[in-house]
């Protein structure tokens, strides 16, 4: 038989009240709680960022304040940059590629419930399903991705859009819900070293 976090991490319906998740999120509340309160950069900051983000490169950079649920559930790549006040509702995988950029407000948002109101009210049951956000991708601000989506290597978000499906690589999208306006050509998306 599953545990609840066995069932969460594979977008199964689960009990978010399960004492081994009550205490894995507790965990993360303090890491949050002392990484929010440090200066970036200080020794602080950076054992902070470790405890509350253990699968993510060193060189991330995130301004406080950040929020999460879990954090452990998260893999980010290198050179990320999240702005102020970034919000990643781990309860499913979230992986996030090398060199994205996250401008202020972006929510990144596994989490769901079932339509059943018996299940989702009286039950409490929930679930979750994963988010994957490609290299070089650029989310503006106040971007949300809903869950289960996934983002290509190089697109660009506009500012306030709602991603409630795959977007393709090479793209640029806006609105809410995000539609594609455009592909990047060749030479937007080519790599310089």
């Amino acid at each position: 038989m599953k545990t609840e976090k066995q069932k969460m991490l594979s977008g199964e319906l689960y009990l978010a009240s399960d004492p081994e998740l009550v205490a894995d999120k507790m965990r993360c509340r303090e890491a949050m709680r002392r990484f929010n309160q440090s200066l970036p950069e200080s020794d602080d900051w950076k054992a902070a960022k470790r405890d509350l983000l253990p699968n993510a490169a060193e060189n991330v950079y995130i301004e406080p304040p950040f929020f999460c649920d879990y954090g452990i559930h998260t893999e980010i790549g290198e050179n990320v940059f999240m702005n102020f006040n970034c919000t990643i509702l781990d309860v499913a995988p979230v992986r996030i590629g090398n060199r994205v950029m996250m401008a202020n407000n972006v929510q990144l948002l596994t989490a769901t419930h079932p339509l059943d109101v018996g299940r989702r009210v009286f039950d409490l049951e929930e679930y979750g399903l994963p988010i994957t956000i490609g290299d070089n991708v650029w989310l503006g601000g106040s971007v949300i991705v809903l869950p289960g989506v996934t983002i290509g290597k190089n697109c660009v978000i506009g500012a306030g859009s709602v991603v409630t499906k795959d977007i393709p690589a090479n793209r640029v999208a806006v609105g809410n819900p995000a539609c594609v306006v455009r592909e990047l050509t060749e030479e937007e998306v080519a790599e310089r070293h």
